[in-house]
């Protein structure tokens, strides 16, 4: 028994590794994304595409899976995911059609006409269970849930559409000795830790602003919950004529690589889309969350 037990604390010691190949970068100047005063010619350094990082959480009321144990996590809003705009505020998306993982693409067909085909192989989580990262896989079904379809068909679509457009997620910068899938799990272990640095549903709680399905909130008084934990303005979003509030995004420059530089809030550079007065912040539906731990 005992030597089963030191061969399964072997095996967890040994875990391919996730991270990429900074070795070149030290010693390079140090400057933040769509702030450079130099011309910064190593994309694995800095994040040189997609520089305007967004870290973007969702509030859902329900799966829609539920009979299925699909929950959402109490006193916590979910992870969307992280995007990488350019610095003028325009994007691109599905940037590496050889690592399209995505079972349902939107959009389906890129700008320029290119079609984006639906992926049909072996899902995303398997990738994760191959690093042996359960304890990454747990997080992410806890905090990290879809709406209407399994929760690696959302994890596989953020990593398609996004991190194939984010430079130091290239496949070259986990070079030499790249493992397949590993910048897809080193994604994951990213977007986990950035998400972390904005607990919103807490932030807003201890202002005074919790769900309610009785009781209206303005734009003004969450706005000014989230900037004086943050020291920015983050966009939130609102559907049904901007009054039901659903969405927040956080901006950033980044100094360094995405993985493991530093995250500068900035001021959103879109304007939300809720109104001014009479946001609904509602409650989730009974059964459709879970108690979870931090």
């Amino acid at each position: 028994m005992v030597s089963v037990v030191q061969a399964n604390i072997s095996s967890l010691l040994t875990l391919p590794p996730t991270y990429p190949n900074i070795e070149a970068c030290v010693g390079l100047p140090v400057q933040y994304s769509c702030e450079n005063t130099t011309i910064l010619t190593n994309s694995c350094c800095n994040v040189v595409q997609g520089g305007l990082v967004l870290q973007t959480q969702y509030w859902d009321t329900y799966t829609g899976l539920e009979y299925q144990g699909q929950l959402l996590p109490t006193g916590s809003w979910g992870i969307h995911g992280l995007w990488p705009d350019n610095c003028d505020g325009s994007y691109t998306q599905y940037c590496d059609l050889s690592r399209q993982y995505d079972p349902d693409p939107s959009p389906s067909t890129l700008p320029d006409g290119t079609p984006v085909p639906p992926y049909t192989g072996p899902s995303v989580r398997t990738f994760i269970e191959e690093f042996g990262r359960l304890d990454l896989m747990e997080y992410m079904d806890t905090f990290w849930v879809n709406q209407g379809a399994p929760n690696e068909d959302f994890w596989a679509h953020e990593f398609s559409k996004h991190a194939t457009c984010t430079s130091t997620f290239d496949v070259a910068c986990y070079e030499p000795g790249y493992i397949e899938h590993q910048e897809v799990v080193n994604f994951y272990e990213t977007v986990t830790k950035v998400f972390q640095m904005y607990p919103t549903y807490n932030i807003l709680a201890a202002a005074g602003i919790l769900p309610s399905n009785t009781t209206t909130y303005t734009l003004a008084q969450i706005t000014n919950a989230l900037y004086s934990q943050t020291g920015a303005v983050p966009y939130l979003g609102c559907y049904s004529n901007g009054t039901i509030l659903d969405e927040v995004w956080y901006f950033h420059h980044v100094l360094g690589t995405e993985q493991y530089g530093h995250f500068k809030t900035l001021n959103s550079t879109t304007s939300s889309s809720c109104a001014e007065s009479g946001i609904w912040y509602y409650e989730r539906t009974p059964g459709s969350e879970r108690v979870v731990s931090y």
